[in-house]
Formats: C-alpha cells, sequence, structure tokens
C-alpha cells in the first residue's frame, strides 16, 4: 500500500518518492503521443491522495488510476520529450521507490540497496537539488481546464417534457450555472462547447476539449424515460457495453444526436470495444472512473437526489476523447414532473453547479482549495 507521495522539484525535471508499508514489484513505461512517463504499482493501492504535479521544468499532470485487477498506475505527462530513471530501496520508514524525470537520461531500474545506502538515497530524494529554493517556495497553482458540454441544440432539442420543457435549454443554463461556479475558484479555465443555441455534432465536441487540452470533459443532460416515476441525477462512464439496461436506452438517445449531423460527420470510426484496447484509453476511462465515484459521493453528501446506483456505464459517443478524462451527468429526468421542476429552478441549478465545481476542484487540488475571495 502506498502510504506517502512526494515531489521535489528540480533544476531540470522532478523527483517523485513513494513509500509503502511492503515490499511491490514496479515496472517503467516511456509512453507517447502525448509524452508520459508511467509507474506500475503491481498488488498496490494508495491509501492516500496523490498530489498533483507541483510546478516543476517538465511535467505537466499527474494522472492515476487501476489499469487492470491487480496493477495501478501514476502516469506523468510531460510538458516536453524526456526519460525517467526508477530506483527501489529499503528504509525503517518501509519500501522507497523514487522516480527521477528528466530530458536525457536514458530510463534505468537500479538494484535495490539496503542499509545506509538506503537511507541516504532516499534523503537525498527528499531533499532539494543544489541552489534550489525549497519546495514550499516553488508552489504554485496549476491552471485546471474544464470543457463543459450543453448537450444537444440547435435543430436538435434532446428531450421534451410532457409540457414542452426542452433538454437543451435546461442543459444549457446548467452548463452556465457549472461555468459560474467553477469561475469562482483561482486558476480554473472553463470552456463550454456550446454557449448559445447551436448544433454541434457529438465528435466536434470531444474535439473541442482535445484542442483546450482539458483535465475534465463534463457532458451535461436532463433526458426523458418511458418510467415516469424514475428521478434523480446519474453520472456516466465510458464503456464498451452498457452496466445495465436503462444505461444502454440514454446512450442510445444520447449517441442519435448525431443524426442531425452532415455527412462531413458521418465518417467511419472504430469501434468504441476497439478504442478501448487503447493503453492511452485505458488510463483515461480509469481516471474517469475515479472521478465518477468521487463525484456520486459528493453530490450525495450536498443533499442532490440521486437514482439508485447512481454511477453507471454505457458507450456514449461524447465520452470517447482517448486522452481527456469525461464524464456525462444527467441531472435528472424531464419526464417526471418534480425533476422537471428542479431543472427549471434558478436556485436549485445553483446548488446543483455548487456541488459539481467543489466535486471538480477537490477532486484535483483537495480538499484545503479554496473559492477566490480577492482578484489581486
Amino acid at each position: 500500500m502506498i502510504t506517502a507521495f512526494e515531489q521535489t522539484p528540480t533544476e531540470d525535471g522532478l523527483r517523485a518518492r513513494f513509500t509503502l508499508n511492503g515490499e511491490t514489484k514496479v515496472r517503467l513505461l516511456h509512453l507517447h503521443n502525448p509524452d508520459r512517463i508511467a509507474v506500475d504499482f503491481v498488488g498496490t493501492v494508495p491509501a492516500i491522495t496523490i498530489a498533483p504535479a507541483r510546478d516543476n521544468p517538465i511535467v505537466e499532470t499527474i494522472r492515476h488510476g487501476l489499469v487492470a485487477k491487480d496493477r495501478y498506475r501514476v502516469i506523468f505527462r510531460l510538458k516536453s520529450p524526456g526519460t525517467g530513471r526508477l530506483e527501489q530501496s529499503r528504509t525503517d520508514a518501509g519500501e522507497i521507490v523514487t522516480l527521477s524525470v528528466g530530458p536525457d537520461e536514458r530510463s534505468t531500474v537500479v538494484t535495490r540497496r539496503t542499509g545506509a545506502d538506503a537511507a541516504k538515497a532516499a534523503a537525498d530524494a527528499a531533499a532539494p537539488a543544489k541552489g534550489e529554493r525549497p519546495a514550499v517556495a516553488q508552489s504554485r497553482t496549476r491552471q485546471l481546464v474544464i470543457v463543459v458540454d450543453p448537450g444537444h441544440g440547435g435543430e436538435d432539442n434532446g428531450a421534451v417534457s410532457p409540457s414542452g420543457t426542452f433538454e437543451k435549454d435546461i442543459n444549457l443554463a446548467m452548463a452556465r450555472a457549472i461555468r459560474e461556479s467553477l469561475s469562482e475558484f483561482p486558476g480554473v479555465k472553463v470552456v463550454l462547447t456550446r454557449d448559445g443555441d447551436t448544433f454541434i455534432p457529438l465528435d466536434e465536441r470531444s474535439a473541442i476539449a482535445r484542442k483546450e487540452h482539458a483535465d475534465l470533459f463534463i457532458s451535461v443532460h436532463a433526458d426523458s424515460i418511458r418510467y415516469n416515476d424514475l428521478r434523480g441525477a446519474t453520472v456516466y462512464t465510458l464503456s464498451d457495453r452498457a452496466s445495465d439496461e436503462l444505461s444502454r436506452q440514454i446512450a442510445a438517445s444520447e449517441n442519435a444526436a448525431d443524426r442531425f449531423a452532415g455527412p462531413e460527420w458521418q465518417q467511419s470510426e472504430p469501434d468504441v470495444f476497439d478504442i478501448l484496447l487503447d493503453l492511452t484509453r485505458r488510463e483515461t476511462v480509469s481516471f474517469s472512473e475515479h472521478f465518477a465515484t468521487s463525484l456520486v459521493t459528493d453530490l450525495s453528501r450536498d443533499k442532490i437526489d440521486l437514482i439508485k446506483n447512481p454511477k453507471r456505464s454505457a458507450s456514449f459517443v461524447v465520452l470517447k476523447a482517448p486522452d481527456v478524462p469525461s464524464v456525462l451527468v444527467e441531472c435528472g429526468f424531464l419526464s417526471n414532473p418534480d425533476d422537471e421542476t428542479l431543472l427549471k429552478d434558478d436556485s436549485w441549478r445553483k446548488k446543483m453547479a455548487n456541488a459539481i465545481a467543489e466535486a471538480v476542484v477537490t477532486f484535483f487540488r483537495g480538499k484545503d482549495a479554496s473559492r477566490s475571495v480577492d482578484a489581486g
């Protein structure tokens, strides 16, 4: 189990130090397009929060998650091509795994050390490099880029309630509320895929997230279903197979939006089943799953009504960006009159938007993140 995680910026890179309470097998991988360095821990999970990347010359972001039933991966996305050097040692504090990331070194795995040599190596890994300020003095909040996608739009009304409320209007109002709530936090850039009543094909929505190098893509919806007693919010992630029949129906409904797209957006794409086999996508899906779980917990804590088993999955086309963690949030059902009343209420939308914004910032920056109170 990983019990501690420390980072030390260096003159040309970053050192990351993991402490574990037992021995484990580790593996170093160099991944490209985009450039990333990954560390796999076999049979190990974290007991602590893996902090975002500190300000440093080479590592842009740090992501983490399960990539197999018995394998936990921490991914360091690089600002420029680089290499990593992995070292394992043993001290009284436990198993130490140190990753040094820099621009020129060839990747190697150093033989396990013990005793005084291990203690010295651990101390060196934690200490600032020569001529370098302490890590605390270099701390700076990295900008988060969140793309919020109001589903449907233009000629595509989405679901329509029995009283005539259009889903596209509810989605846009909710997306704007989320943008407003997220903008109250310092260092957060929010991009809407649409900020008016326009139609955007599903592929273009995910392409916007990739173009913006988004940390997270949130697609906002309020669907309709034939069960008019069904109500509450749901958080969906991408999967090759729907987690249940309701998820399959919802995905089919949302994916049908592309019937309004012109022929230039009807090109054949690799099947979602094959895309999921791609290593980058597996990392992204794993990260998305972690966020979805956290979001469901936070929505419940903030007294947002959820359906039974609120974390679900299906093959949503809009979530298929291979390198952008993505979730789809069904804020409620327009087929249910109680949900429709809430979805049309400004104060409820603000409550929902605040809960989502808090969940996003807490997930990336920890519970100490606070809203901006002074622009200066």
